[in-house]
């Protein structure tokens, strides 16, 4: 599985959202994610795929393809 379809899993979980409004240029403003929404996708984010990355990096113009990128950045700059 690949860090978006793993991203997209997690925000469709949390939000409740059909798998067919996850694309990588969707964004989380788009998707009507709130900030307590975002503060959940952060902790799943650490404990699912090992990456850190802060509520407040989340922001409602940020795609899902770009924190996909975020997060396998923050994985090749870890090992």
């Amino acid at each position: 599985m690949t860090t978006y379809e793993q991203i997209a899993d997690i925000i469709a979980k949390l939000h409740d959202l059909p798998a067919g409004l996850t694309r990588p240029e969707a964004t989380l403003g788009e998707l009507d994610i709130d900030s307590l929404t975002t503060v959940e996708i952060s902790i799943r984010i650490a404990r699912d795929l090992g990456v850190t990355v802060g509520d407040d990096e989340l922001q409602p113009d940020l795609t899902l393809g770009g924190m996909a990128d975020l997060v396998d950045s923050r994985r090749t700059t870890t090992v």
